[in-house]
């Protein structure tokens, strides 16, 4: 009869432990990992590049909710790319139509209705209010900013509290910016693009002879315009007032090289937009009533083309350093 090893049972308690050391570290492991359930792994309805940039995609008008949300929706957008034509077309009378909103629309500087990357896209717009604006010295909702173009770049009238059409735009932004986090609206690489920091000393004369040549097509040659979304009004009644962003120098020379002319944007140099956009800015256009309101606290940028800056480019005395900052 063979004697029993005292190994053996000591050998199994071994494996014993191992066994369970084994099982629960991987138990620990299974608690640490991240599961790849649907839920995690589920993408957002309108998705992002990988580097974490916000992606421009706005969901098609095809696809707009039923019901009045969508029905507010749809008259947003007509609100957004007929807005002269929609707002005139229900006034009581022309009178009222022109007091109401000039000749443009939203399209006019903001191409395809705001869904145009290129040309001062809107997408993400909504994510963006409210937001403080210098020029207003305060905090100010989606709902301002609207009524702010409709006084100054559509020269006409704001919308009065609870207008359904004033709601109707709200809806429109909104949903053309489905996707877009809020947290995220410093990211938007779209925005803020039509600006030329500092301009070259302009020609009136050369910009004149370059509006001739290439503008006056879509323009026409005493710059009323062929229509709002075909060739907006770019001075005169129809046109907007000298509050307007657009009537400054950095705006308006940045936009034209951006988008100007169409089909071939980004042809212009520094010179040649810089001299049309003060040949254009220097045409009469209606005037904002409230410049001493504007830039609260703070001194009003130097190159807004205001009535007295245009009657110097007309007798010659306009100092274009001065104008544009730099003495």
């Amino acid at each position: 009869m063979k004697k029993k090893s005292f190994m053996t049972p000591v050998l199994l308690m071994i494996f014993g432990l191992i066994a369970i050391v084994s099982f629960g570290l991987q138990l620990t492991g299974d608690k640490n990992e991240t599961a790849e359930t649907p839920e995690a792994t589920e993408q957002p309805e309108t998705e992002q590049p990988s580097s974490g940039e916000i992606a421009h995609n706005p969901p098609s008008l095809d696809d707009v909710p039923d019901g009045p949300l969508g029905e507010a929706i749809l008259r947003g957008y007509e609100l957004t790319n007929n807005t002269s034509e929609v707002l005139r077309a229900e006034a009581a009378s022309v009178e009222d139509g022109e007091r109401v909103v000039n000749g443009l629309s939203c399209t006019s500087c903001h191409a395809g209705a705001g869904m145009d990357e290129n040309s001062s896209s809107m997408v993400g717009v909504s994510s963006v209010y409210p937001m403080y604006i210098p020029r207003s010295g305060k905090i100010v909702t989606l709902e301002d900013r609207i009524n702010g173009c409709m006084i100054r770049s559509m020269n006409g009238e704001k919308f009065p509290e609870g207008s359904e059409d004033l709601k109707a735009m709200v809806a429109y932004l909104t949903y053309i910016s489905e996707g877009i986090p809020s947290e995220m609206n410093a990211d938007l690489p779209w925005r803020h693009l039509n600006n030329m920091d500092n301009p070259p000393t302009p020609n009136v004369d050369d910009g004149e002879a370059l509006y001739q040549k290439s503008c006056i097509a879509c323009h026409a040659g005493d710059g009323s315009g062929t229509g709002s979304n075909t060739g907006p009004a770019l001075w005169g009644d129809d046109s907007f007032n000298d509050g307007a962003g657009i009537a400054r120098m950095t705006k308006m020379a940045g936009y034209i090289q951006r988008n100007m002319p169409v089909g071939a944007e980004n042809t212009l140099t520094d010179q040649e937009a810089s001299d049309i956009a003060a040949y254009i800015l220097s045409q009469d256009r209606p005037e904002w009533a409230n410049h001493d309101k504007d830039w609260p606290g703070m001194e009003s940028p130097s190159d807004i083309m205001t009535k007295e800056r245009r009657d110097q480019v007309k007798d010659g005395t306009i100092d274009w350093d001065e104008v544009l900052g730099n003495n």
